[in-house]
């Protein structure tokens, strides 16, 4: 019941909060949990057979043009968050405007080849995570976070093949 009244409250306009500590925690609290599911589907499916999106090719195909040279396998705020690429990304996304959830900030590892931590986290909208990390499993970055972390095979025992 909680949780529903959170999303509730997370899918009003921003500019009725202010700076509410408690809208925030929420925020990261989903950012989070967002992050803790786009891990386990890395290390569950290979990556180039992943579909993040319905949109995932129109996302793909507008972020290489729109970033053709940016190295997506190790991101940081800088290369990320300066004046210049604040615009272009601003302007990245507003293609994609018709999306729900286009704006929403979602948690997304700095480096391609590591999990989620602290330390490898960079905090971003959710058009922008989601054309990095199509890119990344399209391009063959997120291949050995999965062969890293996938879980082990299951190997039947004797007694559930009876």
């Amino acid at each position: 019941m909680e949780m529903m009244q959170g999303a509730s409250l997370l899918s009003r306009p921003a500019d009725e909060f202010g700076n509410d500590s408690l809208v925030e925690e929420m925020w990261a609290a989903k950012a989070l949990e967002h992050a803790e599911v786009h891990f386990n589907l890395l290390t569950s499916v290979h990556p180039s057979e992943l579909r993040l999106t319905p949109y995932d090719d129109q996302i793909y195909a507008t972020f290489r043009q729109d970033f053709p040279d940016l190295q997506v396998g190790h991101l940081t705020d800088e290369n990320l968050k300066s004046d210049v690429e604040k615009q272009k990304w601003r302007q990245f996304a507003e293609k994609f405007n018709k999306m729900d959830d286009y704006s929403y900030g979602t948690l997304m590892r700095a480096d391609a080849t590591k999990e989620f931590s602290p330390d490898n986290s960079i905090f971003v909208f959710r058009v922008q995570f989601l054309a990095i990390e199509i890119a990344r499993n399209r391009e063959g970055l997120n291949d050995a976070v999965h062969k890293q972390h996938k879980p082990p095979r299951k190997i039947p025992d004797e007694s559930e093949a009876q």
